[in-house]
């Protein structure tokens, strides 16, 4: 059973409609126990980060994943879900994260480089490569060079031993992150078709 945690964010059925597809008995809940008691968990997460750490906080569910993480069950967090693993935001100030993993949150720059590149268009809106750098549960049988659909102004700036696959907008950043059991993934699977359904199965079944 997957807890799929509520948290007062949007695009929750979605998620759990992906999830159900490949095979997962899924359960959308805010209950502590039901989250603490479930086999794997999934953040998900759209919107702003500060709004997501207020969640979190106003149902008592920030220690929670704290606890699933020290517990070493299996947590995939997406998107802002994602973003809220690591340690600060610096989406409209400062925001402290969950700590889960060192490094920051931080806006795309739209500068160009010296004037020569093309100004990046914020957010970062469509399908990009993910590039995997490490071995991971969550590549099984995903082919290489796949597409995965994005939507996000912030990118996490993760420690390279917590990168598992970067995509280039502009920088090369972290799209997927992991140590351990825990995992999250910058794009939206549940849009991503085939390879957003692919790594959701591999979570679910080998995550």
């Amino acid at each position: 059973m997957i807890a799929l945690v509520d948290y007062g964010i949007g695009n929750l059925r979605s998620v759990q409609k992906a999830l159900e597809h490949v095979g997962a008995q899924v359960s959308l809940t805010d209950d502590p126990q039901t989250i603490f008691g479930a086999e794997k968990v999934v953040l998900p997460g759209v919107g702003a980060f500060g709004d997501g750490m207020k969640g979190l906080r106003a149902r008592g569910l920030a220690e929670v994943v704290r606890e699933v993480i020290r517990a070493e069950r299996p947590l995939l967090g997406i998107c802002v879900g994602m973003q809220l693993l690591f340690e600060e935001s610096e989406e409209m100030g400062r925001h402290e994260g969950l700590g889960v993993l060192k490094g920051k949150v931080m806006r795309f720059s739209n500068a160009g480089a010296a004037g020569l590149s093309p100004l990046l268009k914020i957010p970062h809106t469509g399908w990009n490569q993910i590039a995997p750098q490490k071995p991971s549960p969550l590549f099984h049988d995903l082919p290489a060079g796949s597409f995965a659909y994005f939507n996000h102004s912030y990118y996490c700036a993760a420690l390279p031993e917590d990168t598992l696959a970067t995509t280039e907008y502009g920088i090369e950043y972290p799209s997927i992150v992991g140590r351990g059991r825990v995992y999250g993934v910058q794009f939206h699977p549940e849009k991503s078709q085939s390879v957003g359904l692919r790594l959701l199965r591999n979570f679910v079944e080998h995550g």
